[in-house]
């Protein structure tokens, strides 16, 4: 037998072979596990389950996602124990700012992402302010999702049936004046909450932490700061909610439900999620407006927004999938319907720049009486405050939501020696309270 005889007789052999090689590889491919992602909450989990349908229609119709939602302070346990047991590891990770703080001490789990971030433009596209959150030292570990512009949410009902109007507020001293003469008829103005102390210094230009790590760099400007908070409440005109936190279900139904208080300070998050899915018989008497301005000795006014929290997604470095999860992330990140739904389904204002001219974005809300949520925030955004992260901040904040606030809203103990104690406290080290670990 020839050999050019016996080459031909073995093709189909070779044919069949190949053939069954092709099989195990779809069928390898088609047994292929779905990439694990993690969410914070049951309403980020249907609108990552409607952008993995997006992206099959858009992208790849092969892309497959299992995806989890846990609750805000549920998610760092769940990480915990799934890093240290190697199991059941998620490959993408939804992760407020505030909690990302505390995988900084040691070696990150999370993926580096500088190049890839340079690669799709995000470092020109993202705000700056926002990207930094999620950058240490030089690398970028997550890409944040929300602009997380502070506003002031105010009851228009209320204001009609006081007499009052927007134009009136402009000041924090003009907040204070109409605030004390409400209160001379039983009425509060503003709710309080432990994280206005962040948020209003920051506004102010303050911060937690420098870009050295140092605490309370602007101490003086802190002590004012919690002084002024504590008397906002000693005057009557803010009130310390019955479990004091605006972040509570339970504020909705008391304090708001009951007209104790007439505005409240929060992230475009706080207005499009937590107002709107636990006061929706108010809808059309929430309004929005800028914060009212500090006015310092020179007579200058600050900005008129802040900031605080806000969430991000990371890659685990242990993921098997990483080039398959980033190309979702960019998806999601640069997508004009996936930027536009994140809105309009009540889940924050995007940092993504191009979005801001988005018509969708920016039509005016019946829930906020036709308010543009949008516009204000587009408005606000190139103001919104830097924040220098640091491992420590985590522990800062549990810090001040656990008790800095709370003990001077009710009279006890003064801003300096609660400020000099927290001082010490995080300068000594330490780490997030034990149910936080």
């Amino acid at each position: 037998m020839s050999l050019k005889r016996n080459s031909v007789r073995s093709l189909p052999w070779i044919a069949s072979v190949g053939a069954i090689l092709m099989a195990l590889v779809a069928s390898r491919l088609a047994a292929a596990e779905p990439v694990e992602i993690w969410i914070s909450s049951q309403q980020d989990k249907i609108y990552y389950e409607q952008m993995v349908r997006l992206y099959q229609k858009e992208v790849d119709s092969d892309f497959t996602a299992d995806i989890k939602a846990f609750g805000f302070r549920e998610m760092p346990d769940k990480l915990a124990i799934a890093f240290k047991t190697q199991t059941n590891t998620p490959d993408i990770v939804q992760l407020d700012e505030v909690f990302f703080g505390m995988y900084l001490q040691d070696e990150t789990p999370f993926v580096d992402l500088t190049d890839r971030v340079k690669a799709a433009g995000l470092d020109k596209t993202l705000m700056p302010q926002r990207l930094e959150l999620f950058t240490h030292g030089d690398r970028v570990l997550g890409v944040p999702q929300s602009l997380s512009a502070i506003v002031l949410y105010y009851r228009r009902d209320m204001f009609e049936q006081f007499d009052l109007s927007p134009d009136q507020f402009q000041t924090w001293d003009d907040l204070v004046s109409v605030g004390e003469k409400l209160a001379e008829d039983n009425q509060s103005f503003l709710a309080m909450d432990p994280s206005y102390f962040g948020i209003l210094l920051r506004q102010r230009g303050g911060h937690l932490f420098d870009e050295e790590g140092n605490v309370l760099p602007d101490f003086e400007l802190a002590v004012d700061t919690l002084d002024f908070l504590s008397n906002l409440a000693q005057k009557r005109i803010g009130l310390m909610p019955d479990r004091s936190s605006i972040f509570d279900p339970v504020f909705f139904g008391g304090d708001v439900a009951n007209n104790e208080i007439m505005a409240i300070i929060g992230a475009d998050w706080y207005g499009l999620d937590m107002i709107q899915q636990f006061s929706p018989e108010l809808e059309g008497e929430w309004g929005i407006m800028p914060l009212p301005a500090w006015i310092d000795d020179a007579g200058n006014a600050s900005i008129r927004t802040s900031t605080f929290a806000g969430q991000g997604l990371t890659i685990y470095k242990g993921s098997p999938v990483i080039d398959e999860s980033w190309k979702f992330i960019e998806f999601v990140m640069t997508n004009k319907d996936a930027n536009a739904q994140r809105f309009l389904q009540g889940n924050s204002f995007p940092a993504y720049k191009p979005s801001f001219s988005d018509v969708r974005l920016l039509q005016p809300q019946p829930f906020f009486g036709y308010d543009s949520m949008g516009q204000i925030l587009v408005d606000l955004a190139p103001d919104v405050p830097r924040v220098a992260m640091n491992a420590k901040r985590p522990m800062a904040v549990f810090m001040i939501q656990e008790g800095l606030l709370s003990g001077l809203m009710y009279g006890e103990g003064d801003a300096r020696t609660a400020l000099t104690q927290f001082k010490q406290q995080l300068e000594s080290g330490g780490g997030p309270p034990d149910d936080q670990q």
